[in-house]
């Protein structure tokens, strides 16, 4: 008599434990969906942000590039060294 309960206090445990770690297994990542992006002169390409269109500006042409004078202070601070 004892081995019949035994026995079926074992199987009930076996069987409530296996459907605990059923339920409890590897659960699936939820993918993240990309937003899809609308391609829109209106629309800034960086934020997304609805902008003003600007007008179109001629580029300055660049400068040279000028040697500059060094100061008294500099003179005589790479004399002294």
């Amino acid at each position: 008599m004892a081995d019949l309960m035994k026995e079926l206090v074992t199987g009930i445990v076996d069987n409530v434990l296996k459907e605990i770690l059923k339920k409890a297994g590897a659960k699936t990542v939820t993918k993240r969906k990309k937003r899809k992006t609308r391609s829109s002169p209106a629309r800034s390409a960086t934020t997304g942000r609805f902008t003003r269109a600007k007008p179109a500006r001629a580029k300055a042409a660049a400068k040279k590039q000028v040697s500059r004078r060094r100061t008294a202070a500099a003179r005589s601070r790479s004399k002294r060294a």
